[in-house]
């Protein structure tokens, strides 16, 4: 027997704001990840405002944070910035680097992901530093004229292993 399929639902989802991508992508590319790297260096810094701001209240909202905590919803984020924030501010960090290597926007203008690198040094008592680096995957919405971070995994790069 042979199903056919409703070519309506293949049809993507119509959204009620539809941007055109070019100025979604230069909304995204241009101007919210360079507000996003100011937020992330405020984070070593134990100043989590920047980086609230930036994130979505509406539901769905993750984190599959670096140091641990995998949270849903934004009371559990929220919380836990805060707690990041005031566990990177207690130290003293130079050389901060948001190194975005992908930024994408969909067909539709309605969501993005990036994916790169937090860099940055932590100056030792010593004097001397300790290089970090945070992999990081970000999912973003369109919401009303701006973008949103709905989603967050961060994780400390591993060395890479694979050959040349």
């Amino acid at each position: 027997m042979t199903t056919l399929v409703d070519s309506e639902k293949l049809r993507p989802p119509q959204h009620k704001e539809m941007w055109p991508v070019t100025n979604a992508d230069d909304a995204f590319r241009g101007e919210f990840l360079a507000r996003q790297e100011v937020a992330e260096a405020g984070m070593l810094r134990g100043e989590p405002e920047e980086r609230l701001a930036l994130w979505s209240r509406r539901d769905p909202v993750s984190l599959l944070g670096a140091w641990g905590p995998n949270k849903v919803g934004w009371d559990e984020l929220h919380r836990t910035f805060l707690w990041v924030a005031e566990r990177l501010g207690s130290s003293t960090y130079a050389n901060f680097r948001f190194d975005v290597d992908v930024a994408e926007v969909s067909a539709d203008g309605a969501m993005a992901y990036s994916v790169g690198f937090e860099r940055f040094d932590e100056v030792l008592a010593d004097g001397g530093t300790k290089p970090w680096t945070v992999r990081v995957t970000h999912v973003y919405r369109r919401e009303g004229d701006d973008w949103r971070i709905v989603h967050r995994h961060g994780d400390l790069a591993p060395v890479d292993e694979s050959p040349g």
